[in-house]
């Protein structure tokens, strides 16, 4: 008789938390933020995020230069070994170009993640709106 154990599907080794949209009016883009946990024992990295809600997702990173600061994209965001990686406001976050529908305050749009190592996780992030600066 087989083991139970062996028809159980592998354990996720990253989390995806605390997502949210920030919605901007017209065709704005808009940014998308939350927390990714990796509970493994090495890095792994964000390599991109799909959504059929918009015509585009990016990987962005905000970087300063003195003064001045530019959103510059990436094309990885490296999660720590046991550790989180958090997309923030002036930090990493995704870009979200050409939305399919306006969005509406208080709706959730979903998010595929994709990892380096093979995981893909989907969340439900709440559309918030454009004064939120954070989570």
């Amino acid at each position: 008789m087989a083991s139970l154990t062996a028809f159980a599907a592998p354990s996720a080794s990253v989390r995806v938390s605390d997502c949210w949209i920030r919605a901007l009016p017209g065709d704005l883009p808009s940014g998308g933020y939350f927390k990714v946990v990796n509970m493994s024992d090495k890095p792994v990295d964000l390599t991109g995020v799909e959504t059929n809600a918009f015509g585009m997702a990016m990987l962005h990173q905000t970087q300063s230069n003195g003064s001045t600061s530019a959103m510059v994209m990436v094309d990885k965001a490296t999660v720590p070994a046991n550790g989180t990686l958090t997309f923030a406001p002036g930090n990493y976050h995704v870009m979200l170009e050409q939305p399919k529908k306006p969005l509406k305050v208080g709706t959730s749009i979903s998010l595929a993640f994709n990892f380096s190592d093979g995981e893909k996780v989907t969340a439900a992030c709440m559309v918030k709106s454009p004064g939120t600066v954070a989570e």
